[in-house]
């Protein structure tokens, strides 16, 4: 997107926006100094650390080292690709996009196309569950406990007994068969033509965080087999990237800081009716890495309430070790036999089951639980067999101080000695490296940049004329650091076609989360100097970065000397101890 619009029309946009209202629609805003103080949006903390500039129109987080301009707080808070931020944003600015070109469109045609198809779908198996033919099925899903509302909200719908009225009502509306069959909505014959993949099914959407349908669910009406279908992947549908209900139960989720997951799509209706709003289903099927990430956008914490049976044990302790890779905080919530969150929920209601889930066992405890009830612990193999499986887990957790105390709680449990559990735990392997926690959440801040060039990057934001002055003494290349060198790249170019530099729009020249922290870490500086005082503190920085640039280029040289001594080459000898003559003849000052 940036490429096709106009840097100018992006500046405009933010021109007309203030950072400060636009997030205050999301995270409560406190007055601290010039600037807005707020507790992060993008991760949980304890003490307010997520800062916005009115003055500079940007945000950073001194916790996560989440930074940016509006265009990026959208992006992280909406989950909005680039493209989906600026339009969201020229709208609510009254800017008029330019069109995108021919070929542009071809390349987002089949995306577009296809959520259409999934839209008009979606709506013809509503109209159908609505319809006349929809009342043995309305009537089914009220004796389910499944009230009207929640059927419109989750737009539940009814797939004919036909092999073609999906087909034929879309082909009626002049859309290609091999489109839907790109949908997953329909089949090809082997003798040629197509036949709808759902029939005679309740249909439940699937959609992105965005609303948008992407796939369905399918489930039989009374009691054949397979009770479930689903859409297959798809060019808009992989089922391990979504989660049934996330779109709806999103914000619920953060407010509350922790989402509960359970596996069929009944199991989610329910208790998301009588008011357990944080609350998604995992689709049939163990959760996987990019699932887990997904909900860790919104909270680390994470209740599992699983079928009492032995698959849904094993879809849980296979689970578990996901949310612990990603260092995600894990419970589990243990059903009485023969008991799903659907049938719990309408035979002893949501308090029950929130009391289950206020009380859930944490994965260690959990996991021990189920392996003891496998195995006979008070014998030698099954003993080895359970340590086996629990070192497994606990050799993925990244807190080694969280390692050693479960290691010393398994020790203890099963009346084995700790010194043969560490032993054990060497051979399958270590953890990956331990990165910290910022309260809960691995920190993001940016590497450290050298404070000189940081200082400077500041002072040329600030003042036009030390933008000059700076230009004139030092190129790109004398910043060492690579983020430095590349927002000063950026900087030179801009002022060269005659642009005023302000943070905000600098944050549409750069492509990489880390320069962005830089820029946004550097204008964030405490202010404290007066103008005379940043042209001798300008002065000094530019003195200071060519001294170190010298001293490294002298090195460099040094080096290159004496394997040009070694090798005997006395031509490019001769020419390097002439060049080395030369720097040392260089004045320092700029």
């Amino acid at each position: 997107m940036a490429g096709r619009i106009p840097d100018n029309i992006l500046d405009d946009i933010l021109s007309r926006i203030n950072i400060v209202e636009l997030i205050s629609n999301y995270v409560p805003l406190k007055k601290a100094g010039r600037n807005f103080k707020a507790s992060c949006p993008f991760h949980h903390e304890k003490t307010p650390s997520f800062m916005v500039s009115p003055d500079r129109q940007i945000f950073h987080c001194f916790g996560c080292g989440e930074s940016g301009n509006a265009f990026k707080f959208l992006m992280r808070y909406e989950r909005l690709e680039f493209p989906e931020a600026v339009e969201l944003l020229a709208k609510k600015a009254g800017i008029q996009l330019p069109k995108i070109s021919v070929q542009e469109s071809k390349t987002a045609s089949l995306s577009t196309q296809l959520y259409k198809i999934n839209e008009l779908a979606a709506q013809y198996y509503e109209q159908n569950l609505n319809g006349p033919v929809g009342v043995n099925p309305r009537e089914y899903l009220l004796k389910r406990g499944i009230s009207e509302e929640t059927m419109k909200a989750f737009r539940l719908g009814l797939a004919l007994d036909r092999w073609d009225g999906l087909s034929t009502a879309l082909r009626a509306k002049n859309y290609n068969l091999s489109l839907l069959e790109k949908a997953g909505l329909i089949l090809a014959k082997e003798g040629g033509g197509f036949y709808d993949r759902f029939r005679n099914r309740l249909m439940l959407p699937i959609c992105d965080i965005k609303s948008r349908v992407v796939g369905f669910g399918a489930r039989v009406l009374d009691d054949s087999l397979p009770k479930y279908i689903n859409s297959p992947e798809t060019p808009l549908y992989v089922k391990g990237r979504n989660l049934y209900g996330f779109h709806l139960a999103k914000d619920s989720i953060r407010d509350k800081d922790f989402v509960v997951i359970v596996e069929g799509y009944l199991d989610f209706l329910i208790p998301y009716q009588v008011g357990l709003t944080n609350i998604v289903a995992s689709l049939g099927t163990a959760l996987t890495s990019d699932q887990a990430r997904i909900i860790k956008r919104y909270t680390p914490n994470v209740v599992m309430v699983y079928d009492a049976d032995a698959a849904g044990e094993l879809a849980t302790l296979r689970s578990l070790d996901i949310f612990i890779e990603e260092e995600m905080n894990v419970r589990v919530v243990s059903l009485p036999k023969g008991f799903d969150p659907d049938l719990y929920v309408r035979k002893h209601g949501i308090q029950s089951l929130e009391e289950k889930i206020t009380n859930a066992a944490n994965l260690f405890d959990y996991k021990l639980q189920v392996l003891k009830s496998r195995f006979d612990f008070h014998k030698i193999e099954d003993k080895a067999k359970i340590a086996s499986s629990m070192l497994e887990t606990i050799q993925k957790i990244k807190n080694a101080v969280l390692r050693s105390e479960y290691i010393k709680k398994l020790a203890q449990d099963l009346d084995i000695r700790e010194e043969a559990l560490l032993e054990e735990i060497r051979k399958i392997g270590s953890p990956k490296s331990y990165t910290g926690f910022s309260e809960g959440v691995p920190k993001r801040a940016s590497p450290p940049i050298n404070p000189t060039e940081k200082l400077l990057i500041k002072l040329m934001l600030e003042e036009n004329e030390l933008m000059d002055y700076i230009r004139k003494n030092l190129e790109p290349a004398d910043f060492q650091d690579e983020r430095a060198c590349r927002i000063v790249s950026i900087l030179f170019e801009l002022v060269e076609q005659g642009k005023i530099v302000e943070p905000a729009s600098l944050m549409n020249r750069i492509s990489d989360d880390f320069s962005a922290q830089v820029v946004c870490e550097s204008m964030f500086l405490p202010e404290s100097l007066s103008h005379e005082q940043k042209e001798t503190v300008a002065m000094d920085c530019v003195r200071r970065l060519k001294s170190e640039r010298l001293k490294l280029k002298k090195q460099s040289l040094h080096e290159q000397i004496k394997a040009a001594q070694q090798t005997g080459d006395e031509e490019r000898l001769g020419r390097l101890i002439q060049e080395f003559d030369c720097l040392i003849k260089q004045r320092k000052d700029p």
